[in-house]
């Protein structure tokens, strides 16, 4: 089973660049995050002539979170149960047996400000959740633009970025304590390049000069993690006219 997740930064900018994307790729599973449509704007037709079915959680101009699959969906989760939010941030389903959570974690803007604080609280609710969906779903896989960077490697100026949002120490430890869920991240579990990003800033020429960010993850369960066979960043939309500035982040489970 091939998953992967992307942040397009706007689907109706990029639609033609996903239905390529799939087209070339056929992952069985695609988590989209910020769509930034509502459900009534999102191309359901589009994506089912391309082979996928679509779940889709949105709203008008932000966030909205998709996940596109070939085969159907079930058991379907739209925003953090218990969290009253009208963001919308959260889907799940499960597809082929297998636990699919998308989500687009929040950015925080600054460190201490009232969008630190709740993006916060937000993960503190997204991990409660998640710890009980692992009872239900030991096949899990948390999908999504996490906007945190776990470690110095994933930052191509450590000393620039420490402390500073993206990279604090309570975001991180708020990365440790979902791997302590027992999720693992699928991208370390194998030998990787040196300064592997999947975000870079659209100014000052950043892509080309790679001053990015690793913030884009695909975290599984123990029974998904030990049957992962591979786990890439592909870079090559991010190398298209008008991208996104997130490039697609992929996870291959079960025999070649």
């Amino acid at each position: 089973m091939k998953i992967a997740t992307w942040n397009v930064n706007s689907l109706k900018v990029r639609l033609p660049q996903v239905l390529d994307w799939l087209a070339l790729h056929q992952p069985d599973a695609l988590c989209l995050q910020e769509t930034k449509t509502e459900d009534k704007g999102f191309p359901f037709a589009e994506l089912e002539a391309a082979g996928y079915r679509a779940l889709h959680n949105g709203q008008k101009t932000y966030n909205g979170v998709a996940i596109l699959s070939r085969n159907e969906a079930t058991d379907v989760q739209r925003d953090i149960p218990e969290f009253d939010d009208p963001q919308k941030r959260v889907i799940a389903a499960t597809v082929a047996g297998v636990r699919l959570v998308c989500a687009y974690f929040p950015n925080g803007q600054a460190v201490g400000s009232d969008k630190y604080e709740y993006k916060l609280r937000w993960l503190a609710a997204l991990t409660h959740w998640l710890g009980q969906e692992l009872v239900r779903h030991p096949r899990l896989a948390l999908l999504g633009d996490f906007n945190i960077a776990p470690e110095d490697r994933d930052v191509h100026d450590p000393v620039a970025w420490k402390e500073q949002i993206l990279c604090s120490t309570p975001e991180r430890e708020a990365f440790t304590r979902l791997t302590q869920l027992g999720l693992a991240d699928a991208f370390r579990r194998f030998e990787q390049p040196e300064r592997s990003f999947s975000w870079w800033d659209y100014r000052m020429m950043g892509f080309r000069r790679n001053l990015g960010l690793r913030i884009d993850h695909i975290l599984l369960s123990p029974a998904l993690a030990a049957d992962c066979r591979a786990c890439a960043i592909d870079k090559e939309p991010r190398r298209l006219e008008r991208p996104s500035d997130h490039a697609p982040v992929m996870a291959e489970i079960g025999a070649d």
